[in-house]
């Protein structure tokens, strides 16, 4: 009962902030933090499943959120037509001799016997499959690519809703993280993070140089939207007249009915994946999750499979933040693989949780609230607390203008007071994890 009133005080002080930028700022900002705060909440709630409720130590999610946004290329672009006729039926071959080179590698490991004979057939038969699978690929590639690079030189998607793309993403993500799990997941904890950081960072390098599949570092732009378009709403009545009651004009009535839409989207997917994460953390299943966390030996030796366990929950945090990728990437309208970077997509999503409160799935939504707004408004907030330290001096003092420079650094500062503050005083979080005293303790 404390922490849902902690959450309620949480969720008005949020409100409030909001509503001030609101005033202060604008309304068509505040919706924008709005959507992103809701989106990354998923993504904390995502990571929350993994390493509050597993312990699972995920420094990847920087990866699974990109394959999320490729997700929303590959569903909602339609096909290039010449593309595809240039070199797409020889980059599917060079991708299918890829996938029988993987399963005669994994074959022969099952089936050989061990010894030199099983180490040279395995050499040659990826060394020739390799060298076969590029000369077929690489020419199709380069066609593929010189297509009218400056609007396409890729092959496109497949020209459906862009909604079906946060499934996907969230698919795309889960299937990676369950190849990633089943080589990484009998690792130790920090060998588990530097296996996934550098498997994100694969991800993310394939991402920015297969130009035929993403156009790399061109970037897509223009995506379909789940939502109409601010010029089709501008002249709708309704718009119009809430435009002349609140005083604004009805381009920005437009844009302001655009973002509350999009906010009511992510509000759905946000309170679906809440209740069924509550749902999970409260059965049977969730209470072995944190017996694992606690004590994997006495797990173990009560006959627990840890290791199955652990990848189960590694693919569905994963496929959590694979979704939430799939919706950031619809959102901002284009997928820019250069902009996926360690500081915003793993490290800021960390904070969120830890902030929040490790192991609590409420404590993830607030983090992800309240680590975003401060990431937004952490400028703003440096810049106006500099000029009232230093009201007092001249417009063209070269101290102030210094200092007034200096405000794009806030953010960092900020942050990592943010930071500093709650592992010092509230190191468990916002709003802890709820230990679930045993039966016993309870009766007496």
């Amino acid at each position: 009962m404390r922490n849902h009133g902690q959450w309620v005080g949480a969720l008005a002080v949020m409100a409030g902030l909001l509503v001030a930028v609101g005033v202060w700022q604008s309304w068509s900002l505040a919706l924008t933090i709005l959507n992103y705060c809701l989106i990354s909440s998923i993504m904390a709630l995502g990571l929350n499943q993994q390493w509050g409720h597993a312990g699972l130590f995920n420094v990847g999610v920087m990866g699974f959120a990109a394959l999320g946004g490729i997700a929303a290329v590959l569903v909602s672009l339609p096909p290039v037509a010449e593309a595809w006729r240039a070199g797409g039926m020889g980059i599917a071959a060079g991708l299918a001799i890829f996938a029988v080179l993987a399963a005669g590698a994994w074959l022969g490991m099952r089936r050989l016997r061990p010894g030199w004979r099983r180490r040279v057939l395995l050499t040659l038969w990826l060394v020739i499959g390799f060298w076969l699978a590029r000369w077929v690929l690489d020419p199709a590639v380069a066609r593929v690519e010189s297509v009218n690079p400056a609007q396409t030189g890729f092959l496109g998607g497949m020209g459906l809703p862009i909604v079906w793309s946060w499934l996907v993403g969230g698919c795309l993500a889960a299937a990676a993280a369950w190849a990633i799990g089943r080589i990484t997941l009998g690792l130790r904890s920090d060998y588990l993070a530097i296996a996934t950081l550098g498997i994100s960072e694969i991800i993310i390098a394939f991402l920015k140089y297969e130009e035929w599949l993403t156009r790399g570092v061109k970037n897509v732009n223009g995506l379909p939207r789940p939502v109409p378009y601010e010029l089709d709403l501008q002249k709708a009545d309704w718009v119009v007249q809430w435009s002349e009651r609140l005083a604004v004009s009805s381009q920005e009535m437009a844009g302001i009915a655009v973002k509350l839409a999009y906010a009511g989207l992510s509000v759905a997917v946000l309170v679906v994946l809440y209740a069924l994460a509550q749902a999970a953390l409260n059965a049977p299943w969730g209470r072995m999750m944190r017996a694992i966390r606690d004590n994997e030996a006495a797990a173990e030796a009560m006959g627990k499979d840890v290791k199955r366990q652990h990848l189960i929950v590694f693919v569905i945090g994963s496929a959590i933040i694979g979704l939430a990728g799939a919706m950031m990437t619809t959102l901002d309208g284009q997928f820019t693989p250069t902009s996926y970077n360690p500081l915003r997509f793993t490290f800021l999503i960390w904070v969120m949780v830890i902030v929040g409160g490790s192991g609590n799935n409420l404590g993830s939504v607030l983090g992800g609230f309240l680590i975003w707004f401060f990431w937004v408004e952490a400028e703003p907030i440096g810049r106006g607390v500099i000029e009232w330290l230093t009201a007092g001096m001249g417009q063209g003092d070269a101290l102030r203008l210094h200092l007034l420079d200096s405000a794009v650094y806030a953010r960092p500062v900020i942050m990592g007071l943010v930071l500093l503050l709650v592992l010092r005083f509230r190191p468990s979080g916002i709003l802890p994890e709820q230990r679930i005293k045993p039966l016993f303790t309870r009766l007496h």
